[in-house]
C-alpha cells in the first residue's frame, strides 16, 4: 500500500477534520465542508459570507463599533 498517494492517511472521523495531504484538494474540501457544516452550519454560513463586523451609524454615514 503506498501511503504517499493516498487523498487521507487516516480513516474518517467524526470529531477530527480530515487531514489534508497535498493530494486531492477537490475531494478534501467536499469533505471538509460536510464536516464543518455536521458541527453546525452557521459556522459554515460564516465562512461562506466572511465575519460579521459590527456597525452603528454616526452622523448619516455607517461605521464599524470600536
Amino acid at each position: 500500500m503506498v501511503e504517499g498517494k493516498l487523498p487521507f492517511v487516516e480513516g474518517a472521523s467524526i470529531s477530527r477534520p480530515p487531514l489534508f495531504s497535498g493530494v486531492n484538494y477537490a475531494f478534501w474540501k467536499i469533505i471538509m465542508e460536510i464536516f464543518i457544516e455536521s458541527l453546525d452550519h452557521v459556522v459554515w454560513d460564516a465562512i461562506v459570507s466572511g465575519p460579521y463586523v459590527p456597525k452603528t451609524v454616526f452622523d448619516g454615514q455607517t461605521v464599524d463599533k470600536p
